[in-house]
């Protein structure tokens, strides 16, 4: 009985894995093309595809970047401010006339102990300060701002990078930008 549920979890990964490497365009994070928008809004008419995260030469590790890519893409969909939400490198991207592109730069990392924070609670944060940037196709930049995340009392480091991801996605959702008018 133990080894047929252990074949079975394996090939239920297998089939999780052959699928994410059949269809790379549509990961859970995307909103599908389809997907009803606020009529009427200019904002939900645009679209924003998030750059791999530039970790500068401040020692970030993989994870970190990655985590903050990943949970960017999640709080950017809960904004529900744009039509879709696409990943760097989606061959989609070309196809879309309103577009703007996520740039985040590194500009401060602190790495914290979670183990200090747990016995002390005064020391060991984990900070990261960094420059998010949208920016149109053509190279306009709509929207610049230095956002910070943090995590100082409990939790784990890698809380930190969410915390800047919903500070970006929250910067950008009280932003007033869009896209310049377009000649008709």
């Amino acid at each position: 009985m133990q080894a047929s549920k252990r074949n079975l979890s394996i090939c239920f990964a297998t089939a999780i894995v052959a699928i994410a490497i059949a269809f790379p365009d549509r990961l859970p994070a995307q909103t599908d093309a389809a997907a009803p928008t606020r009529a009427g809004s200019s904002a939900a008419q645009v679209s924003v595809q998030v750059e791999r995260v530039n970790p500068s030469d401040l020692g970030l590790a993989p994870s970190f970047q990655l985590a903050i890519y990943e949970s960017l893409l999640q709080e950017l969909n809960k904004t529900k401010r744009f039509h879709q939400v696409l990943r760097e490198g989606d061959r989609r991207a070309s196809e879309i006339p309103n577009l703007l592109i996520l740039k985040t730069t590194i500009v401060k990392y602190t790495p914290g102990s979670e183990t200090r924070r747990a016995v002390t609670t005064i020391s060991g944060a984990t900070k990261l300060t960094v420059r998010s940037q949208l920016v149109t196709a053509d190279g306009k930049v709509v929207l610049d701002r230095t956002v910070n995340g943090n995590v100082r009392f409990f939790g784990s480091n890698l809380r930190a990078t969410h915390n800047l991801a919903k500070n970006i996605a929250k910067a950008i959702k009280k932003s007033p930008c869009s896209l310049p008018e377009q000649p008709s």
